[in-house]
């Protein structure tokens, strides 16, 4: 969560760094500030989104060629001029932008205070400024490089990191402790950022910052060192992005443009893994650890929201084609309950932006306990795919919107293929059914354009529920988490209620909710489920709900139930999820802005959730 910008070089610094924090708003929207070293530090901040910043520098320009830049998503103190970042030190000589949360800013506040330092926010992160400053005005013989790491060794939490001082105009020191950071390396010029996004257009040379590092920045290079002051040598990387990717192209939302990514998503995450002709699937990232996933005794996949959902649908997939044992987990809640991990299991991790910070925990839980740590992400260089021990990148491209869509159609993918994969090596899937999967995989992509042609329906459809107060989701197997996920999707960005369940669930407490104003959405795959999914479709009409149904083209009974219907290609039970999401994708999307609703930044959320 934030967004971090920097900046130093040769041209004027205040363009470059708000065009990134437009790029990076998706970070964090509830207030944005700019910091300009010109002999004296400029500062430009408040409440609201980059536009209104950038307003402000129109009518008060902020000049000089060295900056920092953050747009805010709250955690310490109210989205509001005065805690909006850039935070400075008490005499206004030092600036800084933090990503991150310093667990014990309480105590370091009360310390300093007693010290006689005032302090003007209700932030953790204006700690950390002033904390410097006191190490750099009462140490002895202390420089500023010397100050900012004596300073992070005192504190207690994570940060991303971008300090100018006045004394040291020439330079940017960044640090990183678990909230992404990244170096972009131009001509004469360099560039900081909490990602990608930014750079794209101005560099494709990047490196990236592992925890416990720090970097001085000038125009002409940088140093990259431990807190412990030990010179690293970095990889330089390249990137593999473009400003097409990252720019809405001519859709009104990035959420939209990125659901009708998704035939050209799911197909470059298949491609060069999917063997049609040979029934096989070929995960080179798994090669070298392919025999140990075959061996475990158990897979735990972790990970959070529709990443969590994923993973549901994986344990359905890994049981059924591998069968082997899976628990699904909330990172969240993974590391604080003593789980009991060994040596013969695996953890697989999922996380879009690779950088999840529960994700991240889980994760590391499970490789101090010895577990064969396996990632799946869709960022290529982040903290997950650094860290894990092997994995699958699923090839998405960017997802700028914050209710994911592609991703989870390309995490189920990859999950399909593992699962496929991993059957295979165990002998747990019979070979003709495993041919008949891969063809049908590799059909998925111009199945989901299908559906796509029919979004004016859908569209028309969401008219009539724009302001239903509730929304109630049902499935059976496979298609329970995709319940659980169009719910999800509904409450992020149009702010309605809305519940998925277990279709047979519903009897034992939601069924008291259904009258003539609440709509059902039951996701109804032509399954061996499918009798019971017409017996509870019956249950909720007698009582006067309204049914909207996602079902197979084939599925008559269910369609002629329904009060709406969208009708899908049909596909094997297992696949399913991958088609029956695309509707509920759509019908929140619609009804959220025939809400008036803003559906890439929705209130109180923000795209990477970087902080616990």
């Amino acid at each position: 969560m934030c967004g971090i910008v920097g900046y130093i070089g040769k041209q004027q610094a205040s363009d470059i760094i708000i065009e990134g924090l437009k790029r990076l708003e998706y970070r964090g929207y509830d207030s944005a500030g700019v910091a300009l070293l010109n002999g004296t530090l400029d500062i430009k901040k408040g409440k609201g989104k980059v536009q209104r910043l950038k307003s402000k520098l129109a009518a008060s320009p902020c000049r000089g060629m060295i900056g920092i830049g953050h747009t805010r998503w709250a955690t310490h103190g109210a989205p509001n001029d005065i805690n909006s970042h850039p935070h400075v030190s008490q005499s206004g000589n030092i600036a800084l932008v933090h990503n991150g949360i310093i667990e014990n800013y309480g105590s370091l506040k009360k310390e300093l205070k007693n010290k006689g330092r005032s302090f003007q926010t209700d932030t953790d992160t204006e700690v950390v400024a002033q904390l410097i400053e006191e190490i750099y005005e009462n140490g002895e013989n202390v420089s500023f490089e010397q100050a900012v790491r004596l300073a992070l060794k005192q504190v207690v939490g994570t940060y991303g990191l971008a300090i100018l001082h006045t004394d040291e105009p020439d330079r940017i020191i960044v640090a990183r402790k678990g909230s992404p950071l990244l170096l972009g390396i131009g001509d004469g010029e360099m560039f900081i950022a909490s990602d990608a996004s930014p750079i794209v257009g101005h560099t494709n040379k990047v490196i990236y910052l592992d925890d416990g590092e720090m970097a001085i920045v000038r125009k002409d290079g940088y140093e990259v060192k431990t807190i412990e002051d030990i010179p690293l040598t970095k990889k330089v990387h390249e990137l593999a992005l473009s400003l097409d990717e990252i720019e809405k192209g001519g859709y009104p939302h990035f959420m939209l443009k990125e659901i009708f990514e998704q035939p050209r998503a799911v197909a470059d995450c298949l491609r060069g893994r999917l063997n049609v002709e040979n029934h096989s699937v070929q995960l080179g990232g798994l090669t070298d650890v392919i025999d140990r996933l075959a061996a475990a005794d158990r897979l735990i996949i972790a990970g959070c929201g529709t990443s969590w959902h994923a993973g549901l649908v994986g344990e359905y997939l890994f049981e059924h084609l591998a069968r082997l044992p899976v628990e699904v987990e909330y990172a969240s809640e993974f590391r604080y309950r003593e789980p009991l991990i060994s040596e013969d299991d695996v953890m697989l991790v999922i996380s879009q932006s690779g950088e999840t910070a529960d994700t991240l925990a889980a994760l590391r839980t499970a490789k101090e306990h010895g577990a064969l740590a396996l990632g799946v992400c869709n960022v290529v260089g982040s903290t997950i795919a650094r860290d894990t021990d092997a994995g699958v990148y699923t090839h998405a491209g960017p997802e700028i919107g914050v209710a994911s869509t592609k991703a989870f159609t390309t995490q189920v993918s990859v999950l399909v293929m593992m699962a496929i994969l991993l059957g295979q090596k165990r002998g747990t899937i019979d070979k003709e059914y495993a041919a008949r999967l891969i063809r049908e995989l590799n059909d998925i992509p111009g199945k989901i354009e299908k559906i796509l042609d029919q979004s004016d329906s859908v569209k028309r459809m969401a008219e009539l529920f724009t302001y239903a107060p509730n929304f109630l989701y049902l499935g059976r197997t496979y298609n329970f988490p995709v319940a659980l996920e169009g719910a999800l999707k509904l409450k992020e960005i149009s702010y309605i209620h809305a519940e998925g369940y277990p279709a047979a669930e519903m009897k034992h407490g939601p069924i008291a909710l259904i009258d003539a104003m609440m709509p059902v959405v039951v996701i109804a795959a032509t399954d061996h489920t499918n009798d019971k999914m017409i017996s509870n479709i019956e249950e909720v009409k007698a009582r006067k709900g309204r049914i909207i149904a996602i079902t197979g083209a084939e599925n008559k009974e269910v369609i002629d139930l329904a009060e709406f219907s969208c009708p899908i290609p049909e596909t094997e039970d297992c696949l399913s999820p991958l088609l029956t999401s695309i509707p509920l994708q759509l019908l929140s999307y619609y009804i959220a802005v025939n809400r008036g609703c803003d559906v890439d930044q929705p209130r109180n959320l923000a795209k990477s959730v970087t902080v616990e």
